[in-house]
């Protein structure tokens, strides 16, 4: 890992990029090592800093959580979030973002098609 360069005017802060820079850094770490929660939560913490592509990657990685059904909170919660997240982004009229934005739709309509199936195998 490279050494963290060292800026005398704000020791506490990384020199060439904010907090919120880093923190995406993290979550994009994370995320290659396919721990999601931890993506998620970084990129969580970036994307409340107005980091706008952090934003897309916790849109991206919730939805890929919901689908894995790897996390505590349900499908539907995850894409809930996620959607909130996407929905507010100021990048969502570049291409990722559609591509991303059309992915959660897809993975609304297929967790609707699940309660469905669900509710008439029951009822």
């Amino acid at each position: 890992m490279p050494v963290r360069p060292w800026n005398p005017e704000d020791p506490g802060r990384p020199a060439g990029g904010s907090w919120a820079d880093v923190a995406f850094g993290l979550g994009e770490t994370y995320e290659h090592e396919d721990d999601l929660e931890s993506a998620a939560d970084w990129y969580r913490r970036a994307a409340e800093s107005d980091h706008a592509r952090a934003a897309l990657r916790l849109g991206a990685v919730l939805g890929r959580m919901a689908d894995d059904g790897r996390a505590d909170d349900s499908a539907e919660d995850l894409l809930a979030e996620a959607t909130r997240w996407l929905s507010g982004v100021p990048l969502a009229a570049a291409p990722d973002a559609i591509e991303l934005i059309t992915d959660l739709l897809n993975r609304h309509q297929r967790q609707a098609a699940r309660r469905g199936l669900e509710s008439a195998a029951t009822g």
